[in-house]
């Protein structure tokens, strides 16, 4: 079983970069960020036609998260995150697939720090753990995938002394994601490749996908009985290399 995520930074205008992605990779579930679309804007017919069934959490403009599926149904759990009344922005969806609880999730960007902007990215980043305990608690089967805009370590991100005073890689919010992770979740592309510098976005300008001049910010955690069953956990570079492209590349998972 193969398990993405992918910020797809606007699904309508980079659409025909994911449908050739989905036709050469075929992953079996994917988990989308930043559609950059109302629901009804969704291009669900083209997804369809190359075998997936969605769901998706729309936004007009920003944010905005999906779930595709080439094999088994999509049966949602939840959309958005408890703990908040009702979140204006779509950012959380959550489905059962195959016996596997999928969460897709697009963290706040938090920027400028301090400010509003930051302390609602650290309001959800408690939702989010409080949640996230939630799912272990129940002893199913979990993959939370997605944008956590965050950098763990400095080994997540080129020359971090340019980072210090931005929100991806605050000391809140890095602590924030170890001890979401200390629950006992596993980040599945670290476990993989330890001790490496490996990035899931780079910016548009200066050359940086060319000088790989990159941060790693998208992640999969995986439950306990999940994490027993990985096989392997990579970045598509290629995919961030074609035209016209996101500044992200898509992360997978295989599972046995």
């Amino acid at each position: 079983m193969k398990i993405a995520t992918y910020n797809v930074n606007g699904v309508n205008g980079r659409l025909p970069v994911l449908l050739r992605w989905l036709s050469e990779d075929l992953p079996d579930v994917v988990c989308l960020q930043e559609l950059k679309a109302p629901d009804e804007r969704f291009p669900y017919a083209a997804i369809e036609e190359l075998g997936y069934q969605a769901i998706w959490h729309g936004q007009k403009s920003w944010n905005g998260v999906a779930i595709l599926s080439r094999g088994g149904d999509i049966h949602e759990t939840r959309r958005g995150l408890p703990g908040e009344g009702t979140d204006e922005q779509s950012r959380y969806l959550e489905a059962a697939i195959d016996g596997i609880i999928v969460a897709c999730l697009y963290l706040p960007n938090g920027n400028p720090r301090p400010g509003p902007k930051f302390d609602y990215k650290l309001r959800w980043f408690d939702r989010l753990a409080r949640h996230a305990r939630s799912l272990l608690d129940a002893g199913i089967p979990v993959v939370i995938a997605g944008d956590f805009n965050v950098m763990p370590t400095e080994l997540d991100v080129y020359k971090p002394e340019r980072w210090l005073d931005d929100a991806l890689f605050a000391p809140e919010v890095r602590q924030a994601y170890a001890e979401l992770v200390a629950q006992g979740w596993t980040d599945a592309l670290r476990t993989r490749h330890p001790g490496e510098h490996i990035y899931t976005f780079w910016k548009y300008f200066r050359g940086a996908f060319e000088r790989d001049a990159g941060l790693r910010i998208d992640h999969l955690l995986l439950s306990p009985d999940v994490a027993d069953r990985l096989v392997d956990a990579r970045v598509e570079r290629r995919v961030r290399g074609w035209e016209k492209t996101s500044d992200h590349a898509p992360v997978w998972i295989e599972l046995a």
